[in-house]
C-alpha cells in the first residue's frame, strides 16, 4: 500500500538521502538529478522496492547478479505493471524548472495525487565546501553552483510542501560570507517556513554510520505547523570500520571484480547484521582493488606502519626516493589510512581521482579502498547496485548521504507529519 505521504526528491544523486525515504514507506512521486550514471542508480533502486513490495525481488537479483542484461531488467519491470520509476534526468537551471515542474504534476496526476508533502535535497557542496574554496583562486565566488538553492525553493514555493528537508556542508555557513546562508532564511520566512535559525549541524556517526561526516541539516515546516527541530537519539554503540572490512574477499591492488563474488568465509559481524548492510544476498558486488604503482604501495605501507604507532603520516616523513612533488606544502597530507579500529574520516567524491587519502589499514593488501569498501562506509547496503563505470560509482558514493542518517531522519519526519 503507497503512502499516504508524498516526497518530492531534488539534486538525488545516487539516492542515499532517498533511500532513508524509501525505507519509511514514503511515496516519491518524482527523483530530479542531472548525472546520467546517478540517475540510472536512482532508477535501479527505485525499481528494486517496487519489485520487493511486489514480491518480485528475485528479478532484481538476477539483474543485480549479471543474469540478465538492463534492458531485460527493465522489460521484467514493465511486464509487471511497474510505472515509471519517476526519475529526471535533467540540469535544473531557469530554462528548465517550467519542464520539469510540469512533469511532477504529470507524475501526481499519475499516481493519483494532488500536492506534495515533503521536498528533500541539497544542491551539489562543491561550491560550497571549506576544500573546494581553498582550491579556488576566487573561493567559489563566481561558481555558479552557488545559486542552485534558489531552485530548490522555487519548487517549495511552486509546491507548498507541508515539510522541507535541505542537506548541505557546513561551510554553507560561510559561503560568501555567509550571504548565502543568511539569504537561504530570508527566503524561507518570506515562503511561510519555520526553521531553526541556528544552524543544525548533525554527524552521521550518530545515527550509526561508521563516519565522521558533519552536515547541516535544515528542516523547515509551514507555519501553521506546532513543530520544533526533532531531537535525533544518539546512536552511540561500540563498533569499528574494521567491522565492515574483514567479510570482503582481500584483494592485492588490481584484483576482484565490479560483478558478482562470494564473501569471505566468516561469519558477518553484528553490525552488518543489525544495519543490514550484509541483507541476505549470497554475492557482493563493486569489489575490485586499483592498479597501483610499487612507489605508492610503499608509501601506504609507511603510512599504515605510522598509524599502527599513534602517528600520522606526512609527506616530508617520507624517504627522498618516494618524493615526487615539488610541492610539498601541498602534499603534506596527501597520504591517509582509513582508521580500522575506530571511524573512518568523511568519504569524499575526490576517491574517484585517486585512493591515497582512503588507504586500506590491512598492511598485507597495501591499497586503497573498493567501491563497496567506501559504500560500506556510507552505509549502503551491499545490495545496492551503482551505475556506471568505477570513478562515477566513486563519485556518486562520496556525494551520498549516508543511508542510515536519511532513515534516522525520515522517521522523524514522519513523526512530524503524524503530527499534524
Amino acid at each position: 500500500m503507497a503512502s499516504q505521504y508524498v516526497v518530492l526528491d531534488m539534486f538525488a544523486g545516487a539516492g542515499g538521502l532517498t533511500e532513508g525515504f524509501f525505507r519509511n514507506d514514503f511515496n516519491i512521486v518524482s527523483h530530479i538529478e542531472m548525472n546520467t550514471h546517478a540517475a540510472r542508480t536512482l532508477e535501479t533502486r527505485a525499481l528494486y522496492h517496487a519489485l520487493v513490495a511486489k514480491g518480485h525481488p528475485d528479478i532484481y537479483y538476477r539483474y543485480y547478479n549479471q543474469e540478465m542484461t538492463r534492458d531485460e531488467f527493465l522489460e521484467e519491470c514493465t511486464s509487471l505493471g511497474i510505472p515509471d520509476s519517476g526519475v529526471v534526468n535533467c540540469e535544473l537551471s531557469r530554462v528548465t524548472e517550467d519542464l520539469i515542474v510540469k512533469q511532477v504534476y504529470g507524475r501526481l496526476a499519475e499516481i493519483g495525487r494532488d500536492e506534495v508533502d515533503v521536498i528533500i535535497g541539497g544542491p551539489p557542496c562543491q561550491a560550497y565546501s571549506l576544500i573546494g574554496r581553498g582550491r579556488d583562486p576566487e573561493s567559489m565566488r563566481n561558481d555558479p553552483r552557488n545559486n542552485l538553492y534558489l531552485h530548490y525553493l522555487r519548487f517549495i514555493n511552486e509546491f507548498e510542501p507541508e515539510i522541507f528537508v535541505f542537506e548541505n556542508v557546513p561551510g554553507l555557513i560561510s559561503a560568501r560570507n555567509g550571504e548565502i546562508y543568511s539569504d537561504f532564511l530570508q527566503r524561507i520566512d518570506r515562503l511561510g517556513y519555520y526553521t531553526h535559525n541556528e544552524p543544525q549541524i548533525l554527524n552521521a556517526r550518530d545515527f550509526g554510520v561508521l563516519q565522521n561526516r558533519k552536515r547541516i541539516i535544515f528542516i523547515g515546516w509551514r507555519k501553521e505547523h506546532d513543530f520544533g527541530y526533532p531531537a535525533f537519539e544518539c546512536d552511540d554503540s561500540r563498533r569499528q570500520v574494521w567491522n565492515v572490512l574483514r567479510d570482503l574477499p582481500e584483494l592485492e591492488p588490481g584484483t576482484g571484480t565490479d560483478g558478482p563474488q562470494s564473501y569471505r568465509p566468516v561469519r558477518p559481524c553484528g553490525y552488518l547484521r543489525k544495519y543490514e548492510i550484509r541483507n541476505g544476498q549470497k554475492y557482493v558486488r563493486h569489489h575490485i582493488a586499483r592498479t597501483h604503482i610499487d612507489r605508492d604501495r610503499e608509501i601506504y605501507r609507511i603510512a599504515i606502519r605510522m598509524w599502527n604507532e599513534g602517528k600520522r603520516l606526512h609527506y616530508d616523513d617520507l624517504p627522498e626516493n618516494l618524493k615526487t612533488h615539488k610541492n610539498r606544502s601541498s602534499f603534506r597530507d596527501r597520504f591517509k589510512v582509513v582508521d580500522g579500529d575506530g571511524f573512518s574520516h568523511a568519504v569524499v567524491a575526490h576517491l574517484s581521482k585517486d585512493g591515497h587519502y582512503f588507504i586500506h589499514p590491512d598492511i598485507q593488501q597495501a591499497r586503497s579502498l573498493t567501491v563497496r569498501e567506501v559504500a560500506r562506509l556510507q552505509s549502503f547496503p551491499d545490495n545496492y547496485l551503482f551505475e556506471g563505470p568505477r570513478t562515477a560509482q566513486y563519485v556518486q558514493i562520496g556525494n551520498a548521504v549516508p543511508p542510515l542518517m536519511a532513515t534516522g531522519i525520515a522517521r522523524e519526519i514522519m513523526n512530524m507529519l503524524e503530527k499534524a
